[in-house]
C-alpha cells in the first residue's frame, strides 16, 4: 500500500485534474504532500517503533493510512486531497520502518541482509506497479475510478491488520528509547520549504522563491548539526563514513530522482497530449516490474559473486541510454516503437541496479546497523522523488512556455502548438533524467571501493 500509493497517482493525475479542476502546481502537491511527510518522517517512524513497540506502531500506521485513504477517496477540492495525502504519508512513515524492523527481528543475523534486500526489491517492484494498476482501473472504469484506487486501501488495510494480529507477537515498549523530535521537525520544514520553492520557481521567479530556498537550506543544515549531537539521531551520520555507503546512496538519489520524474510526467504527456488511454500509458512502465521479476534473483547472485560495482554502473548506463532514446525520439509520438522499447531498456537497467545497490549498502555495515542503513537509503530514495516532482514541474512548465504552448503543461486541449510544446518540454525532462542516470554510473565507478568488484 505504502509504495504503490506513492506512484499510482501518476497515471491518475489527468483524471484527478479534470475531476477537481486542479492546476499543475496543485497536481505536483497531490504527489509531493505524500512524499514530503513520508520522506521526512520515515526514520522518525522507526524511533517510534523502538519507543512504543513495533507491532503497536506498525498497526497505528496502517490505521492512519487507511483512514486518510478514505479521505482521499471522498476529496472534493484539490486542497482537501493534498491535506489527506499528507496524512497518508504520515501513516506510511510509521508502516515502512516498522516492516523493516519486524524483518530484522524475525530473521537471524546471517540471513537478515538478504531478507532486507528482498524487501528493498519488493519496494522498487511495487513502486513501478503503481501506474500499471492505476492504468487498468481508469481505462476500464472511467475517470472517476481514481477515487476507488484510494478506497481499495480499506480492505487491504483490514487484511494487513489481521495478518499482523495473527502472525506478529506484541512487543513491549521501551520508554528509555529516545525520539529525535527536533530532527524530524527540521527535516520536515526544510524539505517542505525546498519543495515549495522548486514548485513555485517557474510561476513566481527565482528571486521571489530565493528566501524559501535559503530558509530550507538553513533548516537542512540545522538538521545535520542536530544529528551530530543527538543521543538518538534519526539519521546516523557515522554511516556515511563507511567506504561505498555515500556513493551507493548518491547513485540511489540520482536514479530515483530520474525514475520519479519519468513516472510523473510521461503519463501526463501521453494521456493528455497524445490522447492515449491510461492502460496504454501504463504499458510504458510494465517492463520495469517484468524485468525485475525475471532478473532480480540472477542479478543478486551475480552481485554476490563479482560485487555490486559492475552491475550498478552497467544498469545506470543502460537506464541513461533508455531515457536519452525517449528524449531524442519523443517528438515522433510513436509509443510502441520508440517509448516502449526505450522503457524496456530502462527496465533492464533498473533490474541490474536495485539488488546490487542494497548489497552495496548492506555489505559495508555491521548486522546491528542493517536496519538503520536500509532506512537511510529508503529515506534518500523518497527524498529524491519529492525533489524530482517539485523541480521537474518547474522545468516542464518553463520549457512548455518557452516553446509557445500558450496554455498549461499536462492539460487536454486542441489549441495549435499545445501538444508539440508538451512533447518538447517532456523531452527536456527526459534529457535531464538521462544525465542523472549517467551521473549515477559515474558515481558508482568513482565512489564505490575497488574491492566491491571482487567476491567478498
Amino acid at each position: 500500500m505504502g509504495f504503490i500509493d506513492g506512484t499510482v497517482v501518476a497515471i491518475a493525475l489527468p483524471a484527478i485534474r479534470n475531476g477537481l479542476d486542479a492546476t499543475l502546481p496543485q497536481a505536483q502537491w497531490i504527489s509531493n504532500a505524500y512524499m514530503l511527510t513520508l520522506s521526512a518522517l520515515l526514520l522518525a517512524g522507526g524511533a517510534f517503533g523502538d519507543r512504543f513497540g513495533l507491532a503497536r506502531v506498525f498497526a497505528a500506521g496502517i490505521v492512519i493510512f487507511v483512514l486518510s485513504s478514505i479521505l482521499c477517496a471522498i476529496a472534493i477540492t484539490p486542497e482537501s486531497l493534498i491535506a489527506a495525502r499528507a496524512v497518508q504519508g504520515i501513516g506510511a512513515a510509521l508502516m515502512v520502518p516498522g516492516s523493516l524492523a519486524l524483518i530484522s527481528r524475525a530473521y537471524p543475523r546471517e540471513e537478515r541482509g538478504r531478507a532486507i534486500g528482498i524487501w528493498a526489491a519488493a519496494s522498487a517492484l511495487t513502486t513501478a506497479l503503481g501506474p500499471i494498476i492505476g492504468g487498468l482501473a481508469l481505462t476500464y472504469g472511467g475517470d472517476a475510478m481514481w477515487r476507488l484506487i484510494f478506497a481499495l486501501n480499506l480492505p487491504l488495510g483490514i487484511v494487513a491488520l489481521w495478518l499482523l494480529y495473527k502472525n506478529v507477537q506484541s512487543d513491549p515498549s521501551s520508554l528509555n528509547k529516545g525520539i529525535d523530535i527536533s530532527g524530524a521537525l527540521l527535516a520536515t520544514v526544510g524539505l517542505g520549504l525546498l519543495a515549495y520553492a522548486l514548485t513555485q520557481a517557474e510561476s513566481r521567479g527565482l528571486v521571489s522563491v530565493a528566501p524559501y530556498i535559503a530558509a530550507g537550506f538553513v533548516c537542512v543544515g540545522l538538521f545535520i548539526w542536530v544529528e551530530t549531537r543527538s543521543p538518538h539521531p534519526m539519521m546516523p551520520l557515522d554511516l556515511f563514513r563507511l567506504p561505498g555507503f555515500s556513493a551507493a546512496n548518491i547513485s540511489s538519489f540520482f536514479l530515483y530522482f530520474a525514475m520519479t520524474a519519468i513516472l510523473f510526467f510521461l503519463p501526463m504527456t501521453v494521456i493528455s497530449g497524445w490522447g492515449k488511454s491510461e492502460i496504454v500509458a501504463s504499458a510504458a512502465f510494465a517492463p520495469i516490474p517484468i524485468f525485475m521479476v525475471m532478473l532480480s534473483t540472477y542479478v543478486g547472485k551475480l552481485a554476490d559473486r563479482i560485487g555490486a560495482l559492475y552491475p550498478i554502473a552497467t544498469g545506470s548506463l543502460l537506464t541513461a541510454i533508455g531515457y536519452a532514446i525517449i528524449a531524442a525520439t519523443f517528438h515522433e509520438q510513436n509509443f510502441w516503437l520508440r517509448v516502449l522499447p526505450a522503457m524496456a531498456l530502462v527496465g533492464i537497467g533498473m533490474s541490474l541496479v536495485v539488488a546490487p545497490l542494497s548489497a552495496a549498502i548492506m555489505g559495508v555495515v555491521d548486522n546491528d546497523q542493517a536496519g538503520a542503513a536500509s532506512g537511510v537509503n529508503n529515506a534518500i530514495s523518497r527524498i529524491a522523488g519529492l525533489m524530482s516532482v517539485a523541480a521537474m514541474g518547474s522545468v516542464s512548465a518553463y520549457a512548455y512556455g518557452t516553446y509557445g504552448g500558450g496554455l498549461s503543461f499536462g492539460i487536454e486541449a486542441d489549441t495549435p502548438g499545445h501538444v508539440e510544446a508538451m512533447n518538447r518540454a517532456f523531452a527536456v525532462v527526459a534529457w535531464i533524467c538521462a544525465g542523472l542516470a549517467g551521473l549515477s554510473c559515474l558515481t558508482a565507478l568513482v565512489g564505490l571501493p575497488r574491492h566491491m568488484i571482487k567476491e567478498r
